[in-house]
């Protein structure tokens, strides 16, 4: 396959997978970026449940996530608490409500089968991996990966630490993504 033939295969796979859950939103009443909101907040860690994270995740203005975040809150989706130890940062997480609705926004036939088959070859994975890394550098934004495959990511005998914040990782932590995520 020549090179610029992967970027149209991915292209048109980016297209599928937004037009069904633009499909599946409207069923729920939710908007794309509403499922995109609460789908992030499922997959973040502690260091990455902020409205600037999921900003610079999303690529959207602060404006516009500023107000998905207002809507998601007063449907009871979503919850922002204050940190205790920084009361200028925010950190966001997902209610029983908000859990139930990506859940059922999740839930496609579509999805099921192309991860039955994409499971099937495992360089598959690796392939779509390094093309994402490729992308997000050369937009110059975070690789936002998963903790536990980044470079500052250090097991210990007592659990696992983050190298460059030296705080303590839960497990949980460890298998979610964070906005820090460095490459080796």
């Amino acid at each position: 396959m020549e090179r610029i033939a992967i970027f149209e295969v991915i292209e048109r796979m980016s297209a599928l997978i937004r037009s069904e859950e633009r499909k599946k939103c409207t069923e729920l009443g939710l908007q794309p970026v509403h499922f995109q909101v609460l789908d992030y907040l499922s997959r973040c860690n502690r260091f990455s449940d902020s409205p600037a994270a999921l900003t610079n995740y999303l690529g959207m203005t602060r404006g516009t996530v500023s107000q998905t975040l207002q809507l998601l809150e007063k449907k009871g989706y979503i919850r922002k608490t204050t940190d205790s130890n920084d009361r200028r940062m925010v950190h966001l997480s997902l209610l029983n409500e908000g859990e139930s609705m990506l859940s059922d926004a999740r839930s496609t036939e579509l999805f099921r089968e192309a991860s039955t088959l994409l499971n099937e070859d495992a360089d598959t994975e690796k392939v779509f991996s390094q093309t994402l890394l490729a992308l997000q550098k050369a937009h110059k934004s975070h690789t936002f990966g998963l903790c536990k495959t980044c470079k500052y990511f250090t097991r210990e005998a007592d659990g696992f630490v983050c190298g460059l914040t030296k705080e303590q990782l839960s497990q949980s932590d460890s298998e979610k993504i964070c906005q820090e995520h460095t490459v080796n």
